[in-house]
């Protein structure tokens, strides 16, 4: 079973409510596709049995003891990244593409291209199971491709260790490495808010997982800040073919487990908001068990 936990936007509590159900079972793969912005390895401290380079571009690199300054390569980089820098041709990584025009067009062959291999991907265990994550290196690209190296390694340790779960934390928004997040999962889970651009985004992210004809849940996380936008959610969902699977309010205990690098389910097991995450759970478990 792969699910997949998403939201249209950023700030819904997405990590928050993925670290919950990661501690409801005993034995599972929790995957971080969150390359750009991973978190969940800081609140469960995973091992790092395996740590992988991961090269998803390069970037240009000037040899100076070839290079005339002749300035081709400035005239036709189309992405401004390389200029005269006191008397010098330069060229800045972070805005360079790696497209290798200018390296086609140096005259003497002064351009190269290197690999931007400072993303990592790493694989371990954590107290419920194992986890993989990827961070991207910053100003480094391709995060759509090591999300997809982050569930290649997932689906090999979940094989290896035959674990049957995988859960899946993916990007917020709608973009390449949501994609390559959802594609293949069993079924996404879309944590929203009820707040106006909560909602559209709500239908965005769904639009995408329809385009790719993947079952969809919705849960309502901080209902109680606005609940008629709570109750138009609701709405929606039963003329849309997504299943309305529940909803919490608002809990300043998310804030502290997190300070404690816990789960509000072992932060406070028996708490309301932890038996309603149990109830929803289970309620995803069943749903997945009635597709089979």
């Amino acid at each position: 079973m792969q699910i997949a936990i998403i939201s249209g936007k950023g700030g819904t509590g997405k990590s928050s409510i993925s670290a919950a159900f990661a501690t409801m079972e005993e034995q599972l793969v929790l995957v971080d596709c969150d390359v750009d912005a991973a978190n969940l390895y800081l609140l469960f401290d995973p091992s790092h049995e395996e740590i992988e380079k991961f090269t998803g571009s390069e970037h240009a690199v000037i040899n100076y003891t070839k290079c005339t300054n002749c300035a081709i390569c400035i005239q036709f980089c189309r992405f401004d990244a390389i200029h005269l820098s006191k008397g010098m041709v330069s060229i800045s990584e972070v805005a360079c593409d790696g497209c290798r025009l200018c390296s086609r067009l140096c005259p003497v062959g002064a351009i190269s291209n290197e690999p931007q291999n400072e993303s990592r991907l790493y694989s371990g265990t954590f107290r419920n199971g194992k986890m993989v994550y990827g961070i991207l290196a910053p100003g480094e690209e391709n995060s759509g491709k090591l999300v997809n190296a982050v569930r290649d390694k997932a689906l090999e340790v979940a094989r290896a260790h035959q674990i049957e779960t995988i859960l899946i934390d993916g990007p917020p928004g709608i973009g390449c490495p949501v994609i390559s997040t959802i594609v293949g999962v069993d079924m996404a889970l879309i944590v929203t808010e009820p707040t106006l651009s909560g909602f559209q985004d709500l239908e965005r992210i769904k639009a995408v997982l329809d385009h790719f004809q993947i079952p969809s849940l919705v849960l309502i996380n901080k209902y109680d800040i606005n609940k008629n936008i709570s109750k138009e959610i609701e709405s929606w969902c039963t003329h849309s073919d997504s299943l309305y699977i529940g909803k919490i309010p608002f809990d300043a205990d998310f804030v502290k487990a997190m300070t404690e690098k816990k789960s509000i389910f072992e932060y406070q097991p028996e708490g309301t908001t932890s038996a309603e995450l149990r109830r929803i759970y289970r309620k995803i478990k069943k749903n997945y068990n009635t597709q089979q």
